[in-house]
């Protein structure tokens, strides 16, 4: 009895042990999170998700076949960066739980961690602390029209709805070539992917089979177009629908303007001037249409193969990618309000005059310089990742180029070239991935921000430009 009571002391100290351990362990980390700029913690907290991933992936558990290490860690950034690039099959190297990991993963990192943790403390306290305020302002762009509440209440009410009507249409078209518990789970895993704009497939050449489907075809279209046109996008409409607002903001009639205007001029170049997309004699135009969508939205799924485009329609593509959608979506890239304000300032300093205009209306310059540097940053990056693979790989210039706008713009198309990469190429692509899904700016600040007490007074110095 007595050697009982003494081994259930012990085993009760050890676990008020562990607990006192754990509750300084997290007390010091929040002390860390408190004391670091937001994007230091968002960038910290993406790579803990990354980490993390990698070490569930590189468990046996979880594998059909061995996988390398520097794949698992390859296939959760590119999983939490909503990317879909990978260099080894996702069906064939992982199982059912492997699988869940990934969709996990890529789901988190579709509609952000800070969003989840911060809409279950809203939704547990009816609260928003200030930190989580500064956090989500930092990670979402925002007009300042719209309320933060409302703004997580729509990311998250309408990810569910999407998610679950999309699984629920794939169902449909899966049901009919494989068994019910399959079609469950592939609907499941392409519907939140397509949403996500994360490009993950359960088919090794992505949705090639299906390339002729106006179904699945449209599935894929309307999740992916959804999920990238952005939250404030849908926010927004949402205000106008229940009659909080009066008019759309400025953002959105930008994004949207400028997502059909481009949508619908790729697609009109593809079906003219793409040899690939002719099926029976004829150009597809469901085919030009979802390429163009395909790249634009950042999706990263395919029905033709991408290493097939002629060089024109190549570089059109590069050059979508590299501009994206809509801020505070699920898609990557420059965004359509950058590429927008960076044009407005050129279209006025042509025109000579002394503000920036679009629209008829003038952007303010704190936008201005948050636009010009993204630009210059993202393109920059571009430049010089394509530059430090070139010396790893042996692949042409527009398959490396290719690659880098893919990995950075966190889209998921690739030339056929990733599986290829060596163990330098992929460490390049998992930085560039992360970059991209963190933000440009956001890791740039991370880097080099510093908080200073006292401002430093700098000589004027005159540069001719």
């Amino acid at each position: 009895m007595v050697l009982y009571l003494s081994s259930f002391s012990l085993k009760y100290y050890l676990n008020e042990v562990k607990k006192n351990i754990f509750k300084r362990l997290f007390s010091s980390y929040q002390r860390f999170q408190l004391s670091q700029t937001p994007q230091v913690n968002i960038v910290i907290g993406f790579f803990l998700y990354i980490l993390v991933g990698t070490f569930i992936l590189a468990l046996p558990i979880f594998q059909r076949v061995d996988v390398l290490f520097i794949d698992s860690l390859f296939i959760s950034a590119s999983a939490v960066s909503t990317t879909g690039l990978v260099p080894i099959s996702v069906s064939g190297s992982f199982n059912l739980g492997g699988q869940i990991v990934i969709l996990l993963l890529f789901q988190v990192g579709g509609i952000g961690y800070m969003t989840l943790t911060t809409y279950y403390l809203l939704y547990t306290t009816n609260n928003i602390s200030h930190w989580h305020k500064k956090m989500l302002g930092t990670a979402f762009t925002m007009p300042k029209s719209i309320q933060i509440k409302d703004f997580l209440k729509s990311v998250i009410y309408f990810t569910i709805i999407m998610e679950t009507l999309g699984a629920i249409c794939f169902f449909f078209a899966f049901n009919n070539i494989m068994e019910t518990g399959g079609a469950v789970w592939y609907s499941i895993f392409h519907s939140v992917s397509a949403f996500c704009t994360a490009g993950f497939g359960l088919y090794d050449n992505s949705f090639i089979d299906f390339q002729d489907s106006i179904y699945v075809n449209s599935i894929i279209s309307v999740l992916a177009i959804a999920g990238s046109l952005g939250f404030i996008v849908i926010t927004d409409l949402w205000y106008r629908l229940s009659g909080k607002s009066k008019k759309l903001t400025f953002t959105t009639k930008i994004v949207v303007v400028g997502f059909v205007v481009l949508l619908l001029g790729s697609t009109v170049l593809t079906y003219f001037f793409e040899p690939s997309v002719v099926s029976n004699g004829e150009s597809s135009w469901l085919k030009s249409f979802f390429q163009a969508m395909t790249a634009m939205t950042t999706v990263g799924f395919a029905t033709i193969p991408t290493g097939s485009l002629s060089l024109p329609i190549l570089l059109s593509v590069i050059f979508l990618m590299y501009l994206g959608a809509s801020p505070s979506g699920t898609a990557g890239g420059l965004k359509i309000t950058t590429l927008t304000a960076v044009f407005a300032i050129l279209k006025s300093r042509l025109k000579g005059a002394k503000k920036i205009t679009f629209f008829d209306k003038i952007i303010p310059f704190e936008r201005l310089y948050v636009a010009t540097s993204t630009f210059i940053f993202y393109t920059s990056l571009i430049f010089f990742f394509t530059f430090l693979t070139s010396f790893f790989e042996n692949f042409t210039f527009e398959e490396l180029l290719f690659e880098v706008s893919s990995a950075l713009g966190t889209v998921g198309l690739s030339m056929g070239i990733t599986g290829g990469l060596s163990t330098a190429g992929k460490i390049l692509l998992t930085v560039l991935m992360f970059i991209g899904r963190v933000g440009v700016l956001t890791f740039g600040f991370a880097l080099l921000a510093r908080e200073r007490k006292t401002e430093i007074v700098h000589e004027e110095g005159d540069l001719a430009v």
